[in-house]
């Protein structure tokens, strides 16, 4: 028989045939095997590390270059696609804040804190009026 009329599946299962052969595996062993008997884990006893006990040695000067975002955001609204093609130069768009409301300060799109806006050398700011705490701020993630 050539070459040509082998069908490739039957020479590749011909060649892991050999293959097992020569490991000594032909996997045509009849005899039932006794199951691995079961052995409880042993681990390692975890030991506190110095982060954990207070010995913190971190170095948070790398933190401190971390670029973020903030933005203030005086509030929102919802519209169609329609009406916002249609706004143009002194159009007004209602917002879902009453006037005098403070503005939510975000960081990195979280809120952080409300303030009130000032004006400073002609300039825009915000002077906070409350900082939201990181168990309330953790919260409002869930």
């Amino acid at each position: 028989m050539s070459d040509e009329n082998v069908d490739p599946n039957e020479a590749l299962a011909d060649e892991w045939a050999a293959a097992l052969e020569e490991s000594g595996d032909t996997g045509a062993d009849d005899t039932p095997t006794e199951p691995a008997a079961a052995e409880s884990a042993q681990f390692q006893k975890l030991e506190p590390d110095a982060a954990a006990t207070g010995n913190m040695d971190v170095n948070l000067e790398s933190l401190l270059d971390v670029p973020i975002t903030i933005s203030m955001e005086i509030g929102r609204t919802r519209i169609n696609i329609r009406n916002l093609l249609q706004l143009n130069q002194g159009s007004v768009v209602e917002l879902d804040r009453l006037a005098g409301e403070p503005m939510d300060v975000l960081v990195n799109g979280t809120l952080i804190a409300q303030g009130e806006v000032v004006v400073v050398n002609e300039k825009f700011g915000i002077r906070l009026t409350d900082v939201i705490s990181a168990a309330d701020r953790v919260k409002r993630l869930q």
